[in-house]
């Protein structure tokens, strides 16, 4: 494949990349400092999926800003599954006991499906890698399902579909008839990408830490509440030393 093959968005996607790669970077030279085979399987990470119609950008990226981690959303992810030289990036940062625990990670997305050019392969490379050696906020794709159960936190935006209509239509210009039919449409895409991929419905509640309705929670009550969940959770991750 082509290092820059099936590529979408543009020089912005591309601006968002780099400075969300730096600042991984950043984070990962942050990490506490420990031989390879005693760290834990990845670093500190939160996820956030959200319901169709709600903009989980507006508490990702200041949660993200609060905690000092890159954020990773479905633009920055999409791009970094379709650039080969992006993910080398990640995977020069990993030695060998890295490439291990990476190698046995990736083996759940591997068996039975694996093509060069697959999509779903090549975004669980990378999010595993970007977990692995920094800590992150992952917004969308099933991040939350690719990395291992027993770390970091995981939150759901949820809101009624009359919000999500009425936010829709305001955030794309259009009317509220056809914010609903095009919340509709992209439910069944999601819909089908987590049940073709992940064998489940991206509505399960039992994913998550932590729900946050956008009904009756402001911006600000859902960051300190997903900080304070987070805050409860940091004590140092599962003692299972890296092999």
């Amino acid at each position: 494949m082509a290092g820059r093959r099936g590529l979408s968005g543009g020089p912005g996607v591309e601006r968002a990349v780099e400075r969300q790669l730096s600042n991984w970077e950043i984070a990962r030279t942050q990490r506490p400092a420990r031989p390879s085979e005693r760290r834990e399987e990845t670093a500190d990470f939160i996820c956030i999926s959200r319901m169709v119609g709600i903009d989980g950008r507006e508490i990702a990226a200041p949660l993200a800003e609060r905690l000092g981690w890159p954020l990773f959303d479905r633009e920055v992810l999409d791009r970094m599954a379709g650039d080969d030289d992006v993910r080398r990036r990640i995977y020069r940062a990993m030695d060998e006991h890295d490439f291990k625990w990476w190698e046995a990670a990736m083996s759940p997305w591997v068996v039975g499906r694996y093509v060069m050019d697959d999509y779903f392969h090549r975004l669980c490379e990378a999010v595993l890698g970007l977990a692995r050696q920094g800590r992150c906020v992952f917004l969308g794709r099933g991040a939350d399902l690719i990395l291992p159960s027993g770390h970091g936190l995981r939150v759901r935006l949820v809101a009624g579909l009359p919000t999500r209509i009425r936010a829709l239509a305001a955030s794309r210009a259009r009317t509220e008839a056809e914010a609903r039919t095009a919340i509709e449409a992209e439910e069944h895409a999601r819909a089908e990408f987590f049940r073709r991929h992940f064998h489940v419905s991206p509505d399960d509640p039992l994913r998550y830490d932590l729900m946050l309705n956008r009904d009756r929670l402001s911006i600000e009550e859902s960051i300190d509440l997903v900080l304070a969940a987070h805050k409860h959770r940091a004590a140092p991750l599962a003692a299972g030393a890296v092999q």
